[in-house]
């Protein structure tokens, strides 16, 4: 083995306003399995996470509530931290961002980069709710759109004809707090200089050593070609009232929730090593956090993060701990989003899956974990969780092939050998081959390929489960003078047993350790795969250590998850009685100009700079994409969209917008006042339609 490594590993921070799902899930996962590999390795490793508190929704939310952002923060923080340990994700440390070590880290970093002229200052106009009396960004403002006259359209793009301009240009405008108008005030902001030329000088050189090719494709996008500059500052700070740390020398100035929450990454790493002191397992920690994280170190620092907040990671976030003297991240992993049975997760069919509600029917988490693993690889790509083939996977690999070779070994050595191995076994062929499988499995668990490594670990099982069949154990113990094959036969396979739960140890934490108190051995690391079972040992009765699927498993789960249709009821019944007044009268002459295409989402992406806008690339069957800008980001996560259907307006002229070009408008409704931000639906044909068919 090598010299150990130093790593520090991170997930991207959840926000203290929701529950953790099954979309969540998949990179917590993730990241889990890689370091739970990365320490069966022999390397120090850290994996440390926090919760994302701060900004103006917790503290509206909080309001509304009737508590004290701190009380609501504290209660969804454990509802969280329930949540990651019930799926055995190995956090070393979970803290929060409205932390003291976070408000230190955040102030020296600011002052670094401000020392360091990375720092400008500029009075903007912000709209001003006088009854609330506090600054308001876009999402929380609406009004007329000044180019198509559109109502209760958001404060920077309008959702009816793709038009962008900035909040003060809305008519009749209103604040979505408090339905007050918002009066136009002028106020100091602090921004990060990304037009700096060191900082696209420093990202342009950094992008090389991005592991996945699609991020760093997306990177020089961002960045430009030659002599084409297209970073802009980052506004990183917010007016009182406001849920957060105060910005050194600038009173009533807050840190923008952006810039705290990845300082948090460090601040719950220096928590670790300097005030907690152990390990999730309650290992002693002994190590300095300057030696971590200052520019000549000689650690590695990793985050896992989904394809929607690259542009951050990738572009932000090394910038701010380059110039503030700080070492930069050695990669960023982003994955892609999760789809259930091909289509976005739906609260109304029950596969918006919580993972309490998980829990609460009685889902053996492993049994998610082994899936995702069997599923993800190192790419951006998306992946599915396809109900029917969980149950199928889970059943014939874990169940079937896996847990069932101890089963069919254990009785047998435990009533005719007194649970004792056959030494001589230790060396047949087939241990041999198995223990020469590590290196192909470790480089594909290094690399995050573990939907190869669970394939490798598969075709291994069934290798030993061929064994089994040809050798047939059970004829073995009727027969006479068989013996000594019997029991080099039941060795062999609970040797191959004990090889097989290390390879799948990073994904089954739990089976593991059951299947290493039956074996009587300590946890085991990947380097006891070649230190095999012996006779001075005695194996523990065999008991069941995973069940099968069963449909009433999947129906449960569903029901538990699936919305009250009768809000939805309540609120159709409302906009019968409210709708917007039909437009005046046009001709068939009129609409049949109007070229309305069946179009699909491939893709969809946050847009940087906007809280409203999704990027839709469509396929309308011209054997080409579109990019399309909709402010429809208040109703849909990016990756609920993608796969599917939807009807674009195909012959709208295309709008240079400040975030690029808009080559059409997909069709959405909404309710004439849908000021709680959940009246947006974007239209979806009904089954049979195809790519590309006209709508007529």
């Amino acid at each position: 083995m090598n010299s150990p490594r130093k790593i520090l590993v991170t997930s991207a921070l959840p926000y203290a306003n929701g529950q953790i799902h099954i979309g969540h899930l998949v990179e917590y996962i993730q990241t889990d399995i890689w370091v739970r590999f990365m320490r069966a390795q022999g390397h120090e490793v850290y994996y440390v996470g926090a919760d994302d508190t701060h900004g103006t929704p917790v503290m509206l939310r909080a309001e509304k509530e009737g508590s004290t952002p701190k009380q609501l923060i504290d209660r969804v923080w454990a509802e969280h931290k329930r949540d990651f340990d019930a799926f055995q994700i190995s956090f070393d440390n979970y803290y929060s961002t409205d932390s003291d070590e976070n408000r230190e880290l955040c102030e020296t970093m600011y002052l670094n980069l401000h020392k360091n002229g990375l720092i400008a200052e500029r009075e903007i106009e912000q709209y001003y709710d006088p009854v609330k009396e506090m600054f308001l960004s876009d999402r929380f403002i609406k009004g007329e759109c000044p180019k198509c006259h559109a109502q209760d359209q958001y404060g920077d793009n309008c959702e009816v004809c793709g038009a962008t301009y900035s909040a003060t240009e809305l008519i009749k405008p209103y604040s979505t707090i408090s339905g007050a108008t918002p009066e136009i005030r002028t106020s100091m902001h602090y921004f990060l200089a990304m037009s700096d030329a060191r900082c696209e000088a420093f990202l342009r050189d950094w992008v090389q050593g991005l592991a996945q090719p699609e991020a760093t494709n997306k990177m020089r996008e961002w960045l430009g070609e030659g002599d084409e500059h297209k970073l802009a500052d980052k506004d990183i700070s917010r007016d009182a009232p406001y849920f957060g740390f105060e910005i050194p020398n600038a009173p009533n100035k807050y840190f923008y929730v952006w810039l705290d929450a990845p300082i948090g990454y460090y601040a719950s790493f220096k928590n670790l090593v300097e005030v907690k002191k152990t390990t999730f397992d309650g290992k002693a920690i002994q190590t300095n956090f300057n030696d971590w994280v200052k520019p000549d170190t000689a650690t590695e620092q990793y985050h896992f993060i989904g394809k929607d907040i690259l542009a951050f990671h990738t572009l932000t976030w090394p910038a701010t701990l380059k110039f503030s003297g700080y070492r930069t991240p050695t990669n960023v992993f982003a994955h892609g989003f999760l789809t259930v049975d091909g289509a976005k997760m739906s609260k109304s069919r029950g596969t918006f899956i919580t993972a309490e509600s998980y829990i609460q029917t009685k889902m053996n988490p492993e049994w998610l974990r082994y899936y995702f693993a069997a599923k993800l690889n190192a790419s951006m790509e998306d992946l599915d969780l396809n109900l029917d083939d969980f149950v199928a996977r889970v059943n014939s690999d874990l169940v079937g092939k896996y847990v069932n070779i101890a089963s069919r070994a254990s009785g047998f050595l435990s009533k005719r050998f007194a649970g004792k191995v056959n030494d001589a076994a230790m060396t047949d062929g087939l241990l041999v081959q198995l223990r020469a499988a590590q290196k192909t499995i470790a480089e594909f668990y290094e690399a995050r390929e573990y939907g190869k490594a669970m394939r490798e670990i598969m075709a291994q099982t069934d290798a030993v489960n061929v064994f089994i069949d040809e050798n047939k154990p059970w004829e073995l113990a009727r027969l006479e003078g068989k013996d000594d094959e019997l029991h080099r036969v039941c060795s062999i396979c609970l040797e191959a047993f004990r090889i097989l739960t290390i390879y799948l140890s990073p994904v089954l934490p739990v089976v593991a350790a059951q299947a290493y108190a039956f074996l009587n051995i300590p946890a085991q690391i990947w380097a006891d795969i070649d230190v095999p079972l012996s006779s001075a040992n005695t194996i523990n009765a065999y008991k069941h250590m995973l069940t099968r699927i069963e449909p009433t498993h999947i129906a449960a789960l569903l029901e538990a998850n699936k919305q009250s249709l009768q809000a939805t009821e309540n609120m159709v019944h409302v906009a019968l009685r409210d709708i917007e007044p039909i437009a005046p009268t046009i001709g068939i002459e009129d609409f049949v100009k109007v070229d309305l295409r069946i179009a699909k989402i491939l893709e969809c992406t946050t847009v940087e700079g906007s809280t409203k806008l999704l990027r839709l690339t469509l396929d309308a069957g011209e054997g080409k994409t579109r990019n399309v800008f909709s402010g429809i980001a208040s109703m849909y996560q990016p990756e609920d969209l993608v796969g599917k259907l939807t009807v674009l307006v195909a012959n709208l002229a295309p709008r240079k917008m400040k975030f690029g070009i808009s080559e059409g408008m997909v069709l959405a409704a909404s309710d004439k006042d849908s000021s709680d931000n959940k009246g947006i639906y974007i239209l979806e044909p009904i089954t049979g339609a195809e790519v590309g068919m006209r709508i007529s």
